[in-house]
């Protein structure tokens, strides 16, 4: 294939990917799998945005690597550029970034030399067609580039801070060297050149050296870091699209293959028409999104990460609708994504059906979503017709776009089809302020975004292991005590710190399970543990109260949980298992943990699904799961390599990280799991599992909570009480309860309709005495009145009828009904031509009486809060209506 006079090898992105991955192999480095898109432990980001990032607490040091030499291929997700998506060659939402690092390993004497190796006789790129870029001050890189490699030195460039150095907030940090592909024809002489090639696009830098040895301090001053880290990343597409000799991201092999099925979608021909392409490509990008999120277990909804997906999928939804197509297209589109990349991602055909599901329910809500939208465009166009505007402001339009999903040019189209237009100024307006309140949230932080706690600063040298699987008792010295915030040599009666044994029985919080709680005793000091976690580094951190004497580092102690609700919390998680594999058999195979808490008194369980479960099915899923629990199933953990342990069918979390050796706990042959958690040894230990609700908490996820043991026992116990009690008060079995209630209310709709029949034959004595009270002031007749203990439907139907009696003329009536005062005004049309405004009558009437209201001219209510205060507020009438009718 000829790329710019030179001849070089065509390789597909796959085989890119596996290339590279395997050099770095043959270099030492452990390959893993790409993390998931959702970050763990760090705050700082919302999606996993780069290859490094799923990696920072390696380079913090918080967490022990696997291995000193890493490479990977990461997934990513970028949204600061949408707008762009489609629009150029370059940008995307998804990507894939191919890395190797070093924690503290090689620097750059190797990974510089490695670098021009793979590109120049793995890749096979011509030397001619390539630059390099340094940071300014980074003379140790010039020197290696041009005496470690054969690169010709004119090809070297220095450039400052912005270009050629990386730093991200507080942390590590440090110049960078970048390799540039030259797509022109003829060689770039100085850097004002190469500047100005970049700038018109002719010069694409793909792989990015980052030499992180630095530590940005917060007082923005920079300190050597002890071991200095390597840092790589190179965009997979973008090295695609150069061997590949194509000029856009869209045109590489596996994405070229979606857009080819988007096409034939909508049955158009690609090229033919730009402003279709644009429309194309984005569906194109954000298909290659949605999937691998929503496989890595992120649901459309809106907030965070879940919001990202939701405006991905309906933005492309809202272009396969300008591009003719209606109804679901995303969910079959899909298909070409995974068929791509399920060599590198097997996740995504494990999960395909799943994944489809999911769009397609996201598809047709977007579907009403935007048919509401289409509602309120309709209102708007009223209202600019009423007030003879014809254009749109852009509030309207950006409401329009963020809530309902309409683009500008879609609102566009259809108001210029009526002759109207839109304020573009002011949507932009509203979208800039829109990004600057996102940006704003993204404020300044350090690297990991949240301040770093002393249980963060523990040695990576210092080992813990938990011996509590089948023990609740154990001998360990003390390695390390802090506290506020500061490690101490001891802590005496009264002290709250933490404190590290070399072994513990103590669960640290984990999966769900919350951390254990019991005692530490020592000569003559006895300690409580009110809380175990783990730190970023997966050491275990006992949170401590002195409760007698004192205690030192490296003093021997005794560990003892505490016993009854260890044994609760067994249970409960147990009982997690057997609730998820009951959901899978009711429900379907969709459904999938997306988490847990479990505690000794209760259990939480929120999984996928799509709609609220009934009665019959919770009834089921209950039946199940204690079904198993009377089986007396025996629990057993068995550790095996992750590989194995899919192999052997067991059930692992959507978004977790797991480490080569996995634990597998299996209840007979009723459910298998991966899980690090406390179980009974017999599924008969949990005695008895009862469901006490079931609700939403966001979209697709529902959450069972539900009782197990002795808790559950306690939950029936209550309610059998509860029942004990309603039928002694209704004098019945309790088998006869639902029997007595029914006639209870029988008697009582009976009794209301006598009380009805009664107030009407009241209402009709009070008509007749209403009447005869008639006065008049200028020509105006008028009835006042306080009619006490009636209500205000009441009331109201008592004016209506004066009122028609009268022919002409207006009625006022007030009423203290309890503690609530209530006026009814109603007059007929020829008086209120005269003046009478019913609404002004009852507004000033209420205000009497410490209330307010109103309501139009021949008819309104109004309510007070004093009622000693009616009589006054009747005869202000009289008052209004001489004043109204002067």
């Amino acid at each position: 294939m000829r790329i710019g006079g030179d001849f070089v090898e065509k390789m597909s992105l796959n085989d890119i990917r596996e290339s590279y991955l395997k050099f770095f192999e043959n270099k030492g480095h452990l390959r893993l799998k790409s993390f998931s898109l959702v970050p763990k432990n760090d705050k700082s980001l919302l999606l996993i945005n780069a290859g490094m990032a799923p990696l920072k607490p390696y380079f913090t040091g918080l967490q022990e690597p696997p291995k000193k030499r890493v490479t990977t291929c990461q997934k990513c997700i970028r949204t600061g550029d949408i707008d762009n998506v489609g629009k150029t060659s370059r940008h995307g939402t998804f990507f894939e970034m191919l890395g190797n690092f070093s924690f503290g390993d090689y620097f750059k004497n190797e990974i510089i030399p490695w670098a021009w190796e793979y590109v120049t006789e793995v890749l096979k790129v011509p030397k001619s067609k390539l630059y390099v870029t340094i940071y300014l001050e980074d003379d140790e890189a010039y020197e290696i580039w041009s005496k470690k490699t054969d690169i010709d030195p004119a090809r070297i460039f220095r450039l400052g801070k912005e270009d050629n150095f990386w730093e991200h907030g507080n942390g590590p940090c440090g110049p960078c060297s970048e390799i540039h592909y030259d797509k022109g024809e003829g060689k770039i002489n100085n850097v004002e050149e190469f500047v100005k090639a970049s700038e018109e696009d002719r010069i694409v830098e793909f792989w990015n050296l980052v030499f992180t040895q630095f530590n940005k301090e917060e007082d923005g001053s920079y300190s050597d870091l002890e071991h200095p880290n390597i840092d790589t990343g190179m965009g997979l597409e973008r090295i695609a699209s150069i061997m590949q000799g194509v000029e856009s991201i869209f045109e590489v092999d596996t994405i070229r293959s979606i857009l080819d099925k988007a096409s034939s979608i909508f049955k158009l021909q690609y090229g033919e028409n730009e402003k279709k392409d644009v429309s194309l490509r984005i569906i194109t990008d954000h298909i290659r999104s949605i999937t691998f999120m929503i496989s890595d277990g992120i649901l459309p909804s809106n907030e965070g990460r879940g919001y990202v997906l939701r405006r991905l999928l309906r933005r492309a939804a809202r272009h396969g609708r300008l591009l003719g197509v209606e109804g679901v297209f995303l969910c079959d589109l899909c298909d070409a994504v995974i068929e791509n990349s399920s060599n590198a991602y097997p996740e995504l055909n494990e999960k395909k059906d799943y994944i489809k599901k999911v769009i397609r329910l996201e598809e047709q809500r977007f579907a009403e979503t935007i048919g509401a939208g289409s509602d309120i465009l309709k209102g708007y166009v009223k209202d600019m017709e009423m007030e003879k505007s014809k254009i749109l402001s852009g509030d309207k339009v950006f409401k329009l776009y963020d809530t309902y999903g309409f683009p500008y040019e879609l609102t566009e189209e259809i108001l210029a089809e009526k002759g109207f237009g839109i304020d573009l100024e002011g949507f932009n307006k509203e979208m800039k302020e829109q990004r600057e309140r996102a940006r704003a949230a993204r404020s300044e932080t350090n690297y990991m975004g949240k301040d770093e706690s002393i249980i963060d600063k523990v040695p990576s040298d210092i080992e813990t292991h938990f011996d509590g699987y089948d023990n609740i008792e154990s001998t360990s010295l003390i390695v390390k005590l802090a506290k506020d915030e500061e490690f101490v040599n001891e802590l005496i009666e009264g002290d709250k710190g933490i404190l590290i044994t070399t072994n513990t029985p103590f669960y640290a919080e984990m999966g769900g399970q919350v951390g254990d709680t019991g005692y530490i005793y020592s000569d003559g000091c006895k300690v409580k543990v009110f809380d175990c976690q783990k730190n970023i580094a997966g050491k275990i951190i006992h949170f401590v109260e002195i409760l007698e004497g004192k205690i030192s580092i490296n003093d021997e102690v005794k560990l003892v949980v505490e016993e009854d609700r260890r044994n609760s919390i067994c249970r409960n998680h147990t009982a997690t298992h057997m609730l998820h594999e009951a959901l899978k058999e009711v429900l379907g195979e969709h459904v999938q943990q997306k988490g847990s808490y479990v505690d000794e008194k209760r259990l939480r369980f929120d999984f996928t699904h799509f709609s609220a479960m009934s009665k019959e099915e919770l009834k089921k899923v209950e039946y199940i799961v204690n079904n198993a629990i009377m089986k007396a199933y025996i629990v057993n953990t068995d550790v095996m390599s992750i590989d194995e342990a899919k192999a052997s069918g067991a059930v692992a979390l959507f978004d977790e990280k797991y480490s080569e050796k996995v634990r597998v706990v299996s209840i007979g042959d009723f459910s298998k799991e991966l899980c690090g958690g406390t179980h009974v040894k017999n599924s008969g230990e949990i005695g008895l599992f009862r469901i006490v609700s079931e609700s939403g908490v966001a979209s697709g996820i529902r959450r069972i909570e539900a009782l197990t043991g002795n808790n559950a026992i306690n939950f029936i116990d209550e309610k059998s009480k509860l029942l004990y009690e309603v039928s002694s008060i209704l004098k019945c079995a309790e088998k006869d309860i639902v029997h007595k209630i029914s006639m209870k209310i029988d008697e009582l709709k009976n009794k209301d309709k006598e009380i009805n029949s009664l107030k009407k034959e009241l209402s009709k004595g009070l008509e007749e005495e209403l009447l005869s009270s008639v006065k008049e002031i200028n020509g105006i007749r008028f009835v006042t009145a306080v009619v006490n203990d009636i209500d205000a439907n009441s009331l109201r139907d008592l004016a209506d009828k004066v009122r028609d009696k009268l022919k002409s003329g207006v009625v006022v009536l007030g009423s203290a009904n309890g503690a609530k005062v209530v006026f009814i005004a109603m007059a007929t049309k020829d008086v209120v031509s005269k003046g009478i405004h019913c609404g002004n009558l009852v507004k000033e009437a209420a205000l009497v009486t410490g209330g307010g209201g109103g309501g139009r001219p021949d008819m309104a209510q109004a309510g007070g809060k004093n009622i000693d205060k009616i009589s006054d507020a009747i005869t202000k009438v009289e008052e209004l209506i001489a004043s109204m009718t002067k």
